[in-house]
């Protein structure tokens, strides 16, 4: 049979435009997973402040009050925690500030007995680095101005993100209802439950994450305090603060620290080590398994790597939120696939 001149025309028509849609979504990638990761912060914060706000409601408070109230308790808990550590925090940054140029030179000492090389050879490409600096000030323009657009950037991104996250909170069922209806009648009680089971899991990273933060900065605090290391509650502040990541941010945590004591001697850089390692011990043993392994219902393996998938996909801002879409994967796969294929297993032969 004799095809047609031009019948496989369609067939070519398709695949430019999936040629040309493929490379499309390649070029906006970048910029939907920063959406994306923006409208899932946002849902985070929304999901406690609705939570309040039902609660309130109950209790006869207007829900676009008891939002209100809860997003003020929120930020007022935030400041109660910054403004019992800030005081502190500042006399040891200003003191740790006053410090660097010794530090600097106790390093370079350091680091020249460790290798060999002369104190001066080890600062001579600092101290070029800054002398060029010096010589042309415009250099710092472009990373000061970088700097100062991601500042801004991010308190922006941060108000609106309250903002939205109050108007979700006042009135979620619209929003429930419009997600709803894009599954057929029969499957939206399954879809609501599948919702139900993704907002506990989230709601247990949240309070897993508080209780791993005060826990791993008080750990560092006390541990550092004990060897008489400066400025323990500054880097403790810090540590707590990367534990939002997992296993790889108390790592992150620990270089600056560390390359501080070294300033000292080796034998302090040594015990800080030993304090940042015995704290991760400690947090990967205890801490993750017994409080966000049971609040996410996520295996520590599970957690460690994806994690570092989500980071390769989504850059440093999916590190952020790496648990909360881990534990949506998770869910999401069991519900899809992993339930309807056991329910299958169980179903009698015919």
């Amino acid at each position: 049979m004799t095809e047609r001149p031009g019948s496989n025309q369609p067939v070519v028509f398709r695949a430019v435009l999936l040629a040309a849609g493929l490379l499309v979504l390649g070029l906006l990638f970048r910029e939907l997973v920063t959406l994306m990761v923006g409208v899932l912060v946002t849902i985070l914060f929304a999901i406690p402040v609705a939570a309040v706000a039902s609660w309130l409601e109950r209790h006869r408070v207007p829900r676009p009050i008891g939002a209100f109230l809860a997003i003020l308790l929120i930020l007022g808990t935030f400041a109660a925690i910054v403004a019992a550590v800030l005081p502190t925090f500042i006399d040891q940054a200003d003191r740790f500030i006053e410090d660097v140029p010794g530090i600097a030179e106790d390093l370079e000492r350091e680091v020249g007995d460790l290798t060999g090389a002369e104190p001066s050879e080890v600062g001579d490409e600092i101290q070029n680095r800054l002398e060029e600096i010096a010589d042309d000030p415009a250099q710092l323009v472009g990373p000061i101005a970088a700097i100062g657009l991601g500042v801004a950037g991010f308190l922006a991104a941060t108000v609106l993100g309250m903002v939205t996250a109050y108007y979700i909170a006042v009135r979620p069922q619209p929003l429930i209802d419009g997600a709803l209806s894009l599954f057929p009648p029969e499957r939206r009680d399954w879809a609501l439950a599948v919702a139900d089971r993704i907002r506990d899991s989230w709601i247990g990273w949240m309070k897993g994450v508080v209780i791993d933060m005060l826990a791993n900065g008080l750990m560092i605090w006390a541990g550092l305090s004990l060897i008489g290391f400066d400025f323990a509650l500054a880097f403790g502040v810090i540590a707590g603060l990367f534990t939002v990541v997992p296993y790889f941010g108390p790592v992150a945590a620990s270089l600056p620290p560390i390359l501080y004591a070294l300033s000292d001697s080796p034998e302090q850089a040594l015990l800080v080590g030993i304090v940042f390692l015995v704290v991760q011990q400690i947090e990967g043993n205890l801490t993750i398994p017994l409080v966000m392994a049971q609040t996410v219902r996520l295996h520590p393996a599970v957690i460690a790597i994806g994690i570092v998938i989500v980071a390769q996909l989504l850059g440093f801002a999916g590190l952020l939120v790496a648990v909360p879409i881990l534990s949506l994967i998770v869910v999401l796969v069991d519900e899809i696939w992993v339930k309807p294929q056991e329910a299958k297993a169980l179903r009698p032969q015919e």
